[in-house]
Formats: structure tokens, C-alpha cells, sequence
């Protein structure tokens, strides 16, 4: 097999996700994640969590559960590296409170209008934001981040 380069494997990714974005198809891998509705549970989160986040933010594609071991308090910024469909920004929000914000950040284009998409109308609306493959930093970013997830 021949070595990819850096690009290359970063477009391959991009077109994975992106394609499961568009609902083209689901999963990780075959045999990696499992489907949607199924994964959150193995992975530790409740049906209280799971029954707070809007429809469609829950792809299958997680592999763990920051959420569980961040100990995410009040009024901190989380910002969530991968964010996908926005599943672990809208737990995330629910802990940091009213005070607190959720910045989520993919590099798959297709991928951050989900989280925006599923806050509109939402009481975490004003709370989760999402941008494309660049970490918030200076000038751009509101705040400093408390607690980074992936």
C-alpha cells in the first residue's frame, strides 16, 4: 500500500464524514461505532442526556463520553474538537448552564451546519456554535476555553 500523505488522509476523512453528514451512510468503520441510538448508551450516557439533545445530533459516531469525566461546571466554555452532529456540545451546554457556552469545532464542512441546525428553537440555542476546522483563538474567540473535548 502506498503512503498517503497528510492531505490526502485529511480528504478522505472529510469525504467519509461528510457523506454521513448528508445521510449518505452511517458508522465509523465496518465494525467501528454502532448505530444511532444505540452508541450513547454503551458509551455511559443516560436517557436523560440522550432524551435532552435535539433530534438527528446523535450520529453513532462517538468512541467515549467526555462529557461523563470533564467535570464541567457552571459558566465555563467548553469547546468540543470533532464535534460531528453536535451530540456532545448539546450535553455539554445542559452542565455549563445559561452562563456558560459550547463551541464546536469540525473539519468537515458538511458537519457544522447540523449543531446550528438542531439549536435553532432550542433553549441551548444561544449557548452551542460550531465552526469548520479552526480552533477559535484572539481576536475571534469570546472567551477562553475552560475544558477541551474530542
Amino acid at each position: 500500500m502506498s503512503e498517503m500523505k497528510a492531505d490526502d488522509v485529511r480528504a478522505v476523512v472529510r469525504e467519509h464524514y461528510g457523506n454521513i453528514a448528508r445521510g449518505g451512510s452511517m458508522g465509523c468503520a465496518p465494525g467501528c461505532c454502532s448505530s444511532v441510538g444505540t452508541a450513547a448508551g454503551t458509551l455511559g450516557y443516560t436517557t436523560d442526556q440522550t432524551g435532552a439533545v435535539p433530534d438527528g445530533a446523535d450520529l453513532g459516531l462517538g468512541c467515549g463520553n467526555p462529557t461523563a469525566i470533564a467535570s464541567l461546571r457552571d459558566g465555563e466554555t467548553v469547546l468540543d474538537l470533532g464535534a460531528g452532529g453536535g451530540f456532545d456540545c448539546f450535553i455539554a451546554a445542559r452542565q455549563v448552564g445559561p452562563r456558560g457556552q459550547v463551541i464546536g469545532v469540525d473539519m468537515t464542512a458538511d458537519m457544522v451546519p447540523r449543531p446550528r441546525q438542531r439549536a435553532q428553537g432550542e433553549r441551548d440555542e444561544r449557548r452551542v456554535s460550531a465552526r469548520r476546522d479552526r480552533v477559535p483563538a484572539g481576536r475571534r474567540c469570546d472567551h477562553r476555553c475552560d475544558r477541551p473535548t474530542a
